[in-house]
């Protein structure tokens, strides 16, 4: 009869407690795997892939994307317009110190997302937006007279957008929006301005009673002128009308005068002179 070999009990120990240290590592393995390679890049950002920190040309969008676990690494960029603001402080061309608030609109080009990393890492707006602004803010300011920076405003705003515009587009950020909150200035200037202000607006009303004076003189003379010609013609009408009646009265005098010497004794014949035709006026109404 032979005789049955019997298994080692220290190998069937550690086969059956081997078996399940590799599955436990399996198992352990798949579930690290599992969230490793899925990544999800929310909406209105994309996705850097870095390859153990190099920087790789593929950028992905919105959506969950599956990556090579422990080598990769996805860094989002936010591609949304964003807004910001920032004080400036500059000279004038007239040596004043202005004081200004601006607000900046801006966007990341989607598509050089991975060269903005590159070059400017994630605190791009320390890094190139802040010292671009000030740069425009004292280059601009520095063309204008204190005065003139606020009578002309507009063109100082167009100006530093420009100037800003052109400048970030080369980094790969694009601004849509540009604004010139508020310019400041020292107390002695602001108070310089008023005092001019007040001056002009004296100068002003000064001027506008200057013209109303005039105005009303010019008006005065022409009243007298037209009262003095209607004072002449109604002193023709006057003097007309007397001449008539003078000669009017000069007549009736005339008459008078030859009633007052008549004798009564009316003249036998009448003519006129040279007529050589004579008339007894006895006879007239007399029947022949």
């Amino acid at each position: 009869m032979s005789k049955q070999k019997r298994p080692n009990p220290v190998l069937a120990t550690l086969k059956s407690n081997g078996g399940k240290v590799v599955l436990g590592v399996i198992t352990l393995l798949m579930l690290f795997s599992a969230f490793s390679v899925v990544k999800t890049v929310p909406a209105g950002h994309v996705g850097v892939i870095t390859h153990f920190g190099k920087v790789q040309n593929e950028i992905l969008g919105e959506g969950i994307h599956s990556v090579l676990p422990f080598r990769t690494r996805i860094v989002k960029l936010n591609v949304r317009i964003q807004k910001i603001e920032a004080d400036a402080t500059a000279s004038s061309k007239d040596l004043q110190t202005v004081t200004s608030k601006v607000a900046l609109n801006f966007f990341l080009s989607k598509e050089k997302a991975n060269v903005i990393y590159q070059d400017l890492g994630m605190d791009y707006q320390h890094t190139i937006i802040q010292p671009t602004i000030q740069e425009s803010i004292k280059s601009a300011t520095a063309r204008y007279n204190a005065e003139q920076l606020i009578t002309s405003r507009p063109k100082v705003k167009e100006d530093v957008y420009n100037y800003i515009k052109k400048r970030l587009a080369k980094s790969n950020i694009i601004v849509t929006d540009f604004s010139i909150v508020d310019f400041k200035f020292s107390p002695k200037f602001n108070e310089a301005i008023e005092k001019k202000q007040i001056a002009e607006q004296r100068a002003l009303t000064a001027k506008n009673d200057l013209s109303r004076i005039k105005t009303e003189a010019e008006q005065a003379r022409e009243k007298a002128k037209g009262e003095a010609e209607a004072q002449l013609e109604l002193a023709k009408a006057q003097a007309k009308a007397q001449e008539l009646l003078r000669q009017s009265v000069n007549g009736e005098i005339i008459q008078l005068k030859a009633i007052e010497k008549w004798n009564g004794i009316l003249p036998v014949s009448m003519g006129e002179k040279g007529s050589g035709g004579f008339f007894d006026i006895t006879t007239v109404g007399k029947k022949r």
